[in-house]
């Protein structure tokens, strides 16, 4: 039993005293959490309840501005509470999740569902016309309001309650899938004991696999861990086709084993519930509620804009499968493309039209250059941003480096943390998040967070990047700098807050930049010599720019409809059958290639059934367009100047959702965004 931490001893219990707020990681022990958030959802509903009954007019200040001033104790537990279980977890943690979900969804609930906080917010908004307010008052007005007609309050108490109890047993289900797959992935790892089975990798690669066997108490052997998409990295150099096949296996069928951690079960009765909850709110289906307040506004917007990509998309995949059959069939002459096989192949594919493998590239690409050299340069270049270790802030794990941002006239602005390599206790992918808000009404400038998977060197070696990490590094900081740049005066509206497919925009256009010329040369130096990439090896990259990007887009888009599909169903069906209701969906659509899965399969689609984009991963394709839009339009202007890069932040980075999206974007832009830069990017055409 978890000891009693009397309230003024929590190091929630007040703002922190570090620089920006910064989490004090190094007092915040594991029995800190379940009190703090008991304790802060306590005053949250208590601030709630002095809001809603005041006898006061209801007005801006009293009751917007009110509401944006509540809560801050839980906000400020919970952004550090969800960080560590997404980044640091443990079976403490993971216990406190699972008791909490299910009351932060009640409580927010009793929030969002509260008619006599409802009527205050809705009278001020039917005056909002009259007020005078800034522009950013009046776009918090209409955002918060929309957000509570979506979430319920215009029911009746009847339905609340139904309602109530779906959205309770939701959290509880993702909270589950998130754990169970979590573990499926790090269980899922393959275990290899003859290194003649591992023929193809590097002596770093069977370092780092010998050092994860180490790691799990396992001598002699050497652990192939999973990352959280269906293809795995090492597929690539793999020579034997039985040790591809078991890793394939391995990854495809993670969460798929019929134990404990098996998450189909969570799956159908979460997508079964999700349906009912858009019914009782008087929508069609999930994805019509969900797409409410997004750019794209219906899910039929959305999936006409990915099935205009399909036919392009595959044809080419299939003119690319067709290479790598003929590399297969020398080695057998009765060989038939298989899925795990494509990067192996591919590999040779790309090697021999290019002359080019990513075991070329990896010495250019070392992780701390990459970020200090490359990410931050770019970054000073078109910001002005500075950049300082800071180690004297703590930090949750030794992994974690922390960096002071400096803004081209020397004002501090932001705290940036980046927390890089692949742990058992970590979950898959890459992504952003905040510590703390900005938000000037508050007084709060951001700390930020980039949080990836990128293999561990064993120790004494460097981490070596392929290309494709070097990408994830660009843009998950693009996301950083989303947040960075925050100016807004109301949290709820600062930085990232924004509709998923607008908040991908910055982080795919700041990819761009890791692939300009001034920025590439001063960051691909040979981890050994220093020496510059060749001018002829960069050639071939640039050549090689469009090669296998119908395979990436075909992935990337059977996921995105997959996901529609799963937001579809009616609330009255049955419970789904996961792996058929998956091969028909993506057979309706066809796309069902056999030789190309989706970039994540249903079982374990961490996105949609744990972070938030259920019906929203199309915002990556979206957001896609909006990016290769933008990057074209930077071009044209001049590229990498002070001026362009002052520009985008002044009108789309330091904006948040202080404004309507699509205006935002227009407006800085002078158009709307048009498909084609983004079509010929990927090298796809459609007729």
């Amino acid at each position: 039993m978890a000891p009693h931490i009397p309230l003024f001893d929590n190091p929630f219990s007040q703002a922190s005293d570090l620089p920006y707020q910064a989490p004090p990681f190094d007092l915040i022990k594991e029995h800190h959490y379940g009190p703090a958030i008991e304790e802060g959802i306590k005053r949250y509903l208590a601030e709630v309840e002095q809001i809603s009954q005041s006898t006061a007019e209801p007005d801006f200040e009293n009751t917007f501005l009110a509401m944006e001033q509540s809560g801050d104790m839980l906000k400020r537990v919970l952004s550090a509470f969800y960080a560590m279980t997404s980044a640091n977890t443990s079976d403490g943690l993971q216990a406190i999740e699972a008791v909490y979900s299910a009351k932060l969804a009640e409580m927010q609930d009793a929030i969002r569902l509260n008619p006599i906080l409802f009527s205050r917010l809705e009278k001020v908004y039917s005056q909002r016309d009259s007020l005078v307010l800034s522009a950013e008052s009046h776009r918090l007005i209409e955002v918060t309001f929309q957000q509570y007609e979506l979430a319920g309050a215009r029911l009746s108490q009847a339905v609340r309650q139904q309602l109530q109890a779906l959205n309770q047993e939701a959290a509880t289900l993702s909270t589950r899938f998130q754990q169970h797959l979590l573990t499926a992935t790090r269980d899922g790892a393959l275990a290899v004991s003859r290194q003649q089975d591992l023929a193809g990798l590097n002596k770093a690669e069977l370092a780092a696999a010998a050092q994860a066997a180490a790691d799990r108490g396992l001598e002699h052997q050497w652990m192939l861990v999973l990352q959280n998409t269906t293809q795995q990295p090492l597929q690539a150099s793999l020579s034997d086709a039985v040790t591809r096949q078991a890793l394939f296996d391995a990854s495809v069928k993670r969460a798929e084993k019929g134990d404990e951690n098996d998450t189909r079960p969570l799956i159908a009765r979460l997508a079964q519930i999700r349906a009912q909850q858009a019914k009782l709110l008087g929508f069609k289906n999930y994805a019509q509620w969900k797409l409410a307040d997004q750019m794209a506004k219906t899910p039929e917007a959305a999936m006409d804009f990915m099935r205009r990509i399909v036919p392009a998309a595959t044809a080419r995949a299939i003119g690319e499968a067709k290479d790598i059959a003929d590399v297969g069939q020398r080695e057998n002459p009765h060989y038939h493309i298989s899925a795990c096989d494509w990067s192996y192949y591919a590999e040779q594919v790309r090697k021999e039209k290019f002359n080019l493998t990513d075991a070329q590239l990896k010495p250019w690409f070392e992780l701390n250059r990459v970020l200090e050299e490359g990410v931050f340069y770019a970054a000073q270049r078109l910001y002005g941003l500075r950049f300082t270790a800071r180690d004297d802030i703590p930090v949750y794990h030794p992994d974690v480096h922390v960096y002071e941002v400096f803004d081209a006239d020397g004002t501090a602005i932001a705290l940036f943390y980046a927390d890089l390599f692949a742990r058992s206790n970590k979950s898959g992918g890459a992504w952003m998040g905040n510590f703390v808000d900005q938000s000037s009404l508050l007084g709060t400038r951001p700390v930020i967070y980039n949080v990836a998977n990128f293999p561990r060197p064993a120790a004494g070696l460097p981490a070596l990047l392929s290309f494709d990490d070097v990408i994830t590094l660009f843009h998950e900081f693009g996301h950083a700098l989303h947040g960075i740049f925050a100016s807004q005066r109301y949290p709820s509206l600062s930085g990232t807050a924004t509709p998923r497919d607008f908040v991908e925009f910055p982080s795919q256009f700041n990819e761009h930049w890791a692939e300009e010329p001034t920025v590439f040369s001063h960051y691909a130096r040979h981890y050994q010599t220093n020496e510059p990439m060749p001018a002829a090896l960069i050639e071939k990259i640039r050549q090689s720019s469009t090669f296998n990007k119908g395979y990436e887009m075909t992935e990337l888009l059977s996921a995105a409809l997959l996901d529609m599909h799963w937001h579809h169903i009616d609330a009255a069906e049955p419970l789904q059958d996961i792996n058929q209701f998956e091969a028909a969906a993506l057979s309706q659509e066809i796309i069902d290639l056999p030789f190309l899965p989706p970039r994540y399969r249903t079982s374990y689609f961490q996105h949609i059934w744990g972070g938030g984009y259920g019906a929203g991963y199309y915002a990556y394709l979206w957001t896609q367009m909006l990016a290769d839009d933008a990057y074209q339009a930077i071009q044209q202007q001049g590229g990498l100047t002070p001026e362009n890069g002052q520009r985008f932040r002044q009108m789309i980075l330091s904006r948040g959702n202080s404004e309507d999206l699509a205006r935002l974007y227009l407006n800085w832009r002078g158009q709307e965004a048009t498909i084609e830069p983004m079509l010929k990017h990927r090298g796809l055409n459609i007729a």
